[in-house]
């Protein structure tokens, strides 16, 4: 059975107007489009795929702009705004599709910006790579500069833990922000990679990291391990 891989990144409250959102989705999309083909284009949901496909997510700032405001909160201001897309891929396992929550201000609030991946066909031939989900999670942390972020196998996330919460895991890729700390030397296959001045990558394995696979299991929990011990897993801050 595919195991599902999901990337994601979270950050506690952090006030930010809908031109500041819009400027951080312009960055996302621009760093996706030249990762894979699959991440050139995107589509607005809708009640179904062909209305979707009707509505297209123009890259451009101001575009970007009105879909944020859009998605503001109707209720509560201090809960943000929330955009979400689709890559157009009929085939639910080879498609695509992101959910972002940005400028959210609220105590408890975590924003975040989260990728639902193929698991099988061509897409993701492509996609399902160290190195081609490095520069994915590469793009999220230069865009949105989160507390931290992750791409791992959703069964080893359930596996870890029965209520995981971001930061406080490792994945296949984890990304450590320098605001936490400094990562320690880590035993091999695991490779370790900056990001510009702002954080490290952690990758466990060159191939694709399966929750079914027990090496895998097991370089992941000395990883924790040895990430734990350094301070650099601790829960999302918030203001209560």
């Amino acid at each position: 059975m595919d195991e599902t891989i999901y990337a994601g990144a979270y950050w506690g409250p952090r006030k930010e107007l809908p031109e500041d959102c819009a400027r951080r989705v312009d960055v996302l999309l621009r760093g996706l489009a030249a990762i894979d083909p699959s991440f050139g284009r995107w589509f607005q949901l809708g009640r179904s795929r062909q209305e979707a496909v009707r509505r297209p997510i123009e890259p451009t700032r101001q575009a970007l702009e009105r879909l944020i405001r859009r998605g503001r909160d109707r209720v509560f201001e201090d809960l943000g705004f929330r955009m979400r897309g689709w890559n157009g891929v009929e085939d639910d396992y080879d498609a695509t599709g992101f959910d972002v929550t940005c400028g959210g201000y609220a105590d408890s609030m975590t924003n975040f910006c989260y990728f639902n991946l193929p698991s099988r066909s061509a897409n993701a031939e492509r996609v399902m790579t160290a190195e081609a989900l490095c520069q994915l999670l590469r793009c999220m942390v230069l865009a949105w500069e989160p507390d931290s972020a992750v791409v791992t196998s959703a069964a080893h996330r359930d596996m870890v833990s029965s209520n995981p919460k971001p930061g406080t895991f490792v994945g296949w890729i984890t990304y450590v922000s320098r605001r936490k700390g400094t990562v320690p030397p880590l035993p091999a296959p695991v490779r370790i990679e900056p990001v510009e001045d702002v954080g490290t990558l952690v990758v466990l394995t060159p191939e694709r990291f399966m929750a079914s696979n027990p090496a895998h299991v097991a370089v992941a929990g000395r990883v924790h391990e040895l990430l734990a011990r350094a301070g650099l897993l601790a829960p999302l801050r918030h203001s209560a």
